[in-house]
Parts: structure tokens; sequence; C-alpha cells
């Protein structure tokens, strides 16, 4: 089977990791896959490549991207050329995203996508009202899709009732390779020189409301008990957060860490990992931390709540995370065992529900069905 898939490959978000991670899972299983992505134009390569299709952009960043004018038909003489059997579009949160499924009718083409856009159905707060409005803009845009892959029951009924066909939605989590994170030695603590240790990993930004994570860290006092906060990322937020919560506080800015396994040893020496989102979707950073036997604490909103829920992890309450993390931060850093049981539960419940492997294998059957059941033009799908 030959898929083209539309994704990021920089800068590293969530979306560039799920990229990634299905691509190379659909190679592994002996598919053909050119992966079509974003660059500024003044990066072009001259030649093209079929595995590694480059489509002009004049803007990309961590959320949103903002194509060139040219970028349609870059976009449709690619696949004209390429002639896949399914394009998968991991949706870029750009205005190509709309255009996708009128080129594809025009081809002959299934189309498939992936939307991932943070969401929390109470809608609590601002962020969770902004996030509502994203989707109720992309609704009827993925009405017209052949398939869209979301990653929960909870974002399925939010896009049916936005009047997405229920048929067309397929729920497929998030998926971790469990081999790669899994529970096993680390330095960090030694390297920090603590024996408690919390982290966080993820975007600086508003929506992920590691401010108030942070004001919950200082009036528990936990910078004078010796324990540390790893903070793991970068955002537009840093600069701010560092000058006002510095080191001299227990927290520990490492910034964007690039290196895998360096990652790993930070999740598997953790004692708690802290996720105190307003809105989410599925984290990945939260998946790869419970694979690691990390005890994990995050807020109900997105799908987070399904994956952590009965006793694979502490829920909080998006509008009360700074005194429910107030009053956790000393209990996890002394209750030992407990962390230890929440570990090995969250790790239990990824091997049981959120594999990689389940991930590929779901959507290599959803490739199937759909070409399947989708009818191709007389005389072929590529046929003239």
């Amino acid at each position: 089977m030959h898929i083209a898939w539309l994704g990021k490959k920089t800068p590293f978000c969530g979306n560039v990791t799920y990229s990634r991670e299905v691509t190379n899972g659909l190679l592994e299983l002996g598919h053909r896959v050119s992966f079509l992505h974003f660059t500024q134009e003044d990066d072009l390569p001259e030649r093209f490549d079929p595995d590694d299709v480059t489509l002009p952009c004049l803007y990309k960043s961590q959320v949103y991207t903002i194509p060139s004018l040219k970028a349609r038909k870059v976009l449709l003489d690619s696949l004209r050329e390429l002639k896949p059997d399914v394009v998968h579009a991991s949706l870029t949160l750009s205005t190509l995203d709309f255009a996708l499924p009128e080129i594809c009718a025009e081809l002959g083409v299934p189309l498939v996508a992936t939307f991932h856009p943070a969401f929390d159905r109470r809608r609590h707060n601002f962020a969770a009202n902004t996030q509502y409005l994203m989707y109720q803009w992309y609704a009827s845009a993925l009405a017209n899709y052949t398939r869209v892959v979301i990653f929960s029951q909870l974002q399925k009924a939010l896009l049916a009732r936005l009047g997405v066909p229920a048929g067309r939605l397929v729920v497929i989590p998030n998926g971790v390779d469990t081999d790669r994170y899994s529970p096993g030695a680390s330095a960090i603590k030694e390297e920090l020189r603590t024996r408690s240790l919390f982290v966080y990993m993820g975007r600086l930004t508003i929506e992920k409301n590691v401010e108030q994570m942070l004001k919950a860290w200082k009036q528990a006092y936990m910078g004078a008990t010796g324990a540390r906060l790893v903070i793991v990322g970068d955002g537009p937020l840093k600069n701010n957060l560092q000058t006002y919560y510095g080191s001299d506080e227990g927290v520990r800015w490492l910034g964007y860490v690039a290196s895998e396994q360096r990652r790993i040893d930070i999740l598997r020496g953790a004692d708690a990992f802290i996720l105190p989102s307003l809105v989410e979707g599925l984290s990945l950073s939260l998946l790869e931390a419970m694979a690691c036997g990390t005890a994990c604490v995050a807020t109900d909103v997105g799908a987070d709540g399904e994956v952590i829920e009965n006793g694979a992890g502490i829920l909080l309450n998006p509008m009360r995370v700074r005194s429910e993390l107030r009053t956790l931060f000393p209990i996890l850093a002394e209750q030992r065992e407990f962390t230890a049981i929440l570990g090995r539960k969250a790790r239990e419940r990824v091997q049981s529900r959120y594999t990689l492997h389940f991930n590929i294998k779901a959507l290599e059957n959803l490739y199937v069905d759909v070409l399947e059941r989708v009818p191709t033009p007389t005389g072929g799908r590529w046929a003239g």
C-alpha cells in the first residue's frame, strides 16, 4: 500500500512525534510512505524526492502553518505524480486543510485525517472556549473527509454534535513504543542531587497552565525540602516563567531536550509526572511517562481523563490546579510506595490500550477498509 502522509517534521511538537512514529511503523510493516511536509520557500530543495516532498509555506510554528499561494498547486501536482492509494493528513492547522477534500476528490483518492486539537468538553475556561471555536471552524471541512481519526470517544461525541457524520469518525488513540519507553535505571536524581523529582514535559504556553503548577510548588515550600521540579520544553512563556520562578526554588529549566534517550532517562527517574493543562487532546508525553512506570498527575481535560481514570493516575480539576497540587506535592514526595503503585498501574494501562503496535495496526485496517468501501473512478483511480 502506498500512503501519502501530510504532516509536520518541524518545529518539534506532538504532531511531529505522531507523524514520525506512525510513518516509521507503516514502513516497518512494508508499506510505502511518501511524507509531504511544509518548508519555508527559501529552503525548498531543487530535486523532487518521492519519499520526502516539501510544500512551500510562508511561516510555520508548533501551532499553525501559513502555506504560500502556490502550495495547493504543488500538493496537487505532487499527488498526481506519486499516485498514492490513500492520503493521510495529520492536520497541521493550515488553510490547506480545508482544500484537501476538494483536491483528493478531484484525484479520486481517499482522504483520511487525524484531528489533533486540544479540548475540554466542559469548557471551563477561556482556553477551552477558544479550542471549541476551532472545532466548530473545522467541523464542516472534516465532514468531507473520507475518515477522521480522533483519540477518544469524548472527541468523537463533540465532533458528531458539531455535524461531522459519526460513521466517518474513527477512534484510534495515540500509541507509545512500550519497549523503548519502559521502566529502567536512571541517574537523573544523582545528577540533580535530589531524593524527590517531579517532571513537566511539554510546551510552555498559556493553555499548558504551567504557572499554576509553579505557584503550587512555591506555596508548598518544595524547594526548601530539597525536592526538584524539572521543566522540559520551550515556548513563548519560558523567559517570563523562568524570571519569576527561578532555580532558587528547586526548579530546574532544561529547555528543549532533543535526545529521546535523555527524555526517557528523565521520566524513568521521576517520582511523578505533572500535566496541569487547561486543554489537551491526548498527550503523548503523558503516555510516555506512564509507559516508563512513572506516577502521573494530570487535569481531567481532553482525553487525558480517560487515560488515567480508575486508578491509573491522579486527576486534577483544571480550575483548582494550584490548590490541589499544593496538597499533592508533599504527599507524592514522601509516599514512595504510593507512587510506585501508581507507576505500575500507569504502565499496565498503556500496555492494555495505548501501544504503538495497536495504533499502527488499527490505521492499517482503516486504510484497507477505506479502499474496499470507497468507489474508484472508471478505469482505475489513476487511469489517464
